[in-house]
């Protein structure tokens, strides 16, 4: 289903999610709260496991996580956290869910999500030159950076990998391939 225009590999795609990710989110600057929270508990979810199967399950979580309200996911109780467990329009696993209400408490203490992931980058994105998708790290320096203060912080699925692959998703890093339409 290619309409012509080069795009990374992965976003190549003849699954039309897939290939709109990659074209108007992967990579994209994001700096609203809800969003750089969204990306960071999909990310977390998809540890193990493909990011088609996530993406797929997106609207369902935003759904089921009361459309990303960080406030109201930080108060989730137990019988909450079990009500999560038993729908299958999400990855239903105890730590993976567990991690996103822990993470909601940790971002409601940092202030900014925002503010804290970007200031890494000293608020500007940081764009690679890959000339092919094979070049791309599964992290950086960067991210082993982050992702030790995050657990420092108390963040759960917040691993090295976890991170890199998050900051992609939000735009800290721009890692289309050199000639990929959407860079």
């Amino acid at each position: 289903m290619s309409d012509g225009r080069i795009r990374c590999p992965w976003g190549d795609s003849d699954d039309a999610l897939m290939r709109e990710y990659h074209d108007k989110h992967w990579g994209k600057p994001f700096r609203d709260e809800r969003t750089l929270f969204e990306m960071l508990s999909l990310e977390g979810a998809q540890a193990g496991l493909s990011w088609a199967t996530i993406l797929h399950k997106r609207e369902s979580y935003r759904a089921a996580f009361d459309d990303w309200d960080i406030t109201k996911i930080a108060a989730y109780d137990e019988a909450k956290i079990e009500e999560l467990l038993q729908n299958p329009g999400i990855v239903r696993n105890r730590l993976k869910v567990r991690s996103v209400v822990t993470n909601a408490q940790e971002t409601l203490k940092l202030g900014s999500l925002s503010a804290f992931i970007w200031d890494y980058a000293n608020d500007e994105p940081i764009v690679n030159h890959w000339e092919r998708q094979d070049e791309m790290p599964a992290k950086t320096e960067l991210s082993d950076r982050i992702s030790r203060d995050m657990k420092k912080l108390g963040f759960k699925f917040a691993g090295s990998t976890i991170i890199y692959s998050y900051l992609q998703a939000i735009g800290v890093v721009n890692d289309h391939i050199a000639n990929c339409a959407f860079k």
